[in-house]
């Protein structure tokens, strides 16, 4: 008969399987570390060298041409943040499942991805329509909403601190709609510091 012991490493065995194909664990903490790092270099472009921080919801009365044409300048650099943020997450996350052995795009994983495109793609609209009406002051407030959202709902697919880390971000996102002066300093905080906390978290819980 078996031992206990061995009873209970099956169980743990069967029970990591079950994980695995509920949850997409492949995620590394080098992503996180790296989107911290990109948002907080973005921000400090935009306060630097574009002179953008709002201190009000709106544009002057008339839309002054320098400022529509700052806005449309922030909008590129957050593109070129996200697509950084992006492109070194599926590097660091392709290298960590390689190295698992583990395949990347499983079903987890493309539930995960679907779930999180929704209120992202959401956000994403609603925020160019501020654009378009000259309520920039929304601009950093609701990536922080949104993005949060997004975590929050895909955090049933990966690791629990992801839901922690999206009430964090809504938080953030919450705060800046009332300090709208604040909203890049609140910005650099969710995208850039947080990210950044958490990524190295993450190494070091499930990657060491």
């Amino acid at each position: 008969m078996k031992k206990d012991t061995d009873y209970l490493q099956d169980i743990e065995e069967i029970r990591s399987l079950m994980e695995k194909s509920s949850k997409f664990i492949s995620l590394s903490g080098w992503a996180g570390i790296f989107a911290g790092v990109f948002a907080l270099m973005g921000s400090y472009i935009a306060l630097t060298y574009l002179d953008f921080n709002p201190q009000s919801l709106s544009l002057d009365p008339g839309g002054n041409p320098f400022q529509q044409t700052q806005v449309f300048s922030v909008v590129q650099l957050a593109l070129l943040v996200f697509l950084l943020a992006i492109s070194f997450a599926l590097f660091f996350t392709h290298r960590r499942a390689k190295r698992k052995d583990e395949l990347l795009w499983t079903p987890t994983a493309k539930r995960l991805v679907m779930n999180m495109a929704v209120p992202l793609f959401t956000g994403g609209i609603l925020i160019l329509l501020f654009i378009s009406h000259g309520l920039i002051g929304f601009i950093a407030p609701f990536s922080l909403l949104f993005y949060g959202l997004a975590l929050f709902t895909i955090s049933k697919f990966t690791f629990d601190e992801v839901k922690i880390l999206g009430l964090i971000e809504i938080l953030l996102g919450l705060i800046s709609v009332y300090k709208v002066s604040l909203g890049l300093l609140f910005w650099a905080i969710g995208f850039g510091v947080v990210h950044i906390v958490y990524g190295i978290y993450v190494y070091f819980k499930y990657e060491r």
